[in-house]
């Protein structure tokens, strides 16, 4: 088990390292706008919401795909690896129509979210651009989820690093100008990106080509008609995890924009608590990744003992993070605030909006995790539902109510002024969620017999 431990741990801070650089692209392009001007940074502040809204949903589709793949590779079937990835193209294509048609025709969402008209034409032209990123992109993330399945987590977080050493430049140049070229402000930061897409899913496919350990997966034959019972197994695994991936998004990005009615003050201090807690999800993110990975991989090989004790022992990883982390965002909170800005104001709401978000990670650690092992046993629908009820209802809706809504006494006044509420209420809903997850996740693994090792063909495997 320690040496299992020790490949997952390897494995999970290749990807954090990799995740962490992807991150850096938002952070790289909210410094280069906001020193550009307020109305680029506010363009931006609504265009990466909404594209981050459709990537994360439809990439979480494909990231789905990874326990299958991994179970495979441990059932000793490269070329059914090949041949599902094969079928994946197709709905690849299918997801890149729909997304690109939301990006390209924002119109009705952008009147929903009651985006200031003077606005809008930036934020269209800021999302016309990333539309056209949205293809490699998300082929890029099929071959990230391919590559971990496989063990082979390296090569996308080495490309991901070479990336943002090729975003960071190309932001400032596009959004500036200079060397002949006019400054395009926000849609100068969706440019590079358009042009980083590309290059990395470039890279990937040459890699895939000349990398020895991808043979034995015959890729490269012939692709084969669309295999309508495999892609709705696909759809029947995948849409449930997009969708609760957009629910988890959604509900993080809406939380932005209710606070937003506040004021500067609690939008800054917002603004870095999210900030924080998005940084901090990595953590648990990539632990996930990596025991999702491996977990799979001892299920394919039929050895479920093996995968009951390594879901057991990085459960109780993944907690003891979340409380590592969460007590140190505690007692560093002024000097990590100290950071962000050099308001005194700001300084005070944040750090006191990190109690909340202390609390929110441990939470968050632990239904991560839980959410990316039960979808080695096909367990999708559940957490959709529970992410629904509870992050939009228990979470935001609650928050709202007791922020705007809610008729309360002079001593609740002080709180009904800052985002506190929402933190508050979402850090409960997120561990109602965590209990939830945690139950679902022990009645599985005591009864694995009731999910089966996935055949060689998908479309015929039973739903359960």
């Amino acid at each position: 088990m320690k040496s299992e431990l020790q490949h997952i741990g390897r494995h999970a801070g290749t990807v954090l390292a990799g995740q962490l650089a992807v991150m850096a692209f938002g952070t790289t392009d909210t410094i280069v706008a906001s020193r550009y001007s307020d109305d680029a940074l506010a363009a931006l502040s609504v265009g990466s919401a909404i594209f981050v809204s459709v990537y994360a949903s439809l990439m979480g589709i494909f990231q789905a795909l990874l326990p299958l793949w991994a179970e495979q590779r441990g059932a000793g079937q490269p070329l059914a690896i090949g041949r599902s990835l094969r079928q994946s193209m197709y709905l690849c294509v299918l997801a890149c129509v729909l997304g690109m048609a939301v990006l390209l025709m924002p119109d009705a969402l952008l009147r929903w979210t009651d985006v200031p008209d003077a606005l809008q034409h930036e934020v269209k032209r800021y999302l016309a651009v990333l539309a056209w990123g949205l293809p490699p992109a998300l082929l890029f993330r099929i071959y990230s989820a391919l590559n971990q399945a496989l063990g082979h987590p390296k090569l996308v977080t080495w490309l991901q690093l070479l990336s943002l050493l090729i975003k960071i430049p190309l932001s400032i140049w596009f959004t500036f100008g200079g060397l002949g070229l006019q400054p395009m402000g926000a849609v100068g930061c969706a440019l590079a990106t358009l042009l980083v897409n590309y290059t990395m899913f470039a890279i990937a496919l040459w890699l895939v080509r000349v990398q020895d350990f991808y043979e034995p997966l015959a890729l490269w034959a012939k692709l084969e008609p669309p295999d309508w019972k495999q892609l709705g197994y696909f759809c029947r695994l995948g849409v449930p995890a997009g969708l609760a991936i957009l629910v988890e998004v959604t509900s993080f990005t809406l939380m932005a924009l209710y606070v937003a009615r506040q004021g500067s003050l609690s939008s800054a201090s917002h603004q870095i608590a999210a900030n924080l807690a998005a940084i901090l999800y990595m953590v648990p993110l990539s632990l996930a990744i990596a025991t999702s990975a491996r977990v799979s991989y001892w299920r394919g090989a039929g050895n479920e003992a093996q995968a009951r004790s390594l879901i057991q022992q990085c459960f109780k990883l993944s907690a003891l993070i979340g409380i590592a982390l969460a007590a140190t965002l505690l007692i560093a909170r002024g000097l990590i605030v100290d950071i962000y800005t050099d308001s005194p104001k700001v300084m005070a709401l944040a750090s006191w909006l990190l109690f909340s978000v202390a609390a929110y990670h441990v939470a968050d650690c632990v239904q991560t995790y839980c959410i990316f092992v039960l979808r080695c046993y096909r367990v999708t629908v559940a957490p959709l539902l529970i992410y629904c009820v509870l992050l939009w209802g228990g979470g935001l809706g609650m928050g709202y109510w007791l922020t705007y809504e809610w008729q309360a006494g002079p001593a609740w006044q002080d709180w009904q002024a800052t985002p506190m509420l929402f933190w508050a209420c979402s850090a409960a809903a997120l561990f109602v969620t965590a209990i939830a997850f945690s139950s679902i996740l022990l009645k599985v693994i005591r009864t694995p017999e009731s999910v089966q090792p996935l055949p060689v063909n998908l479309g015929t495997e039973p739903e359960h």
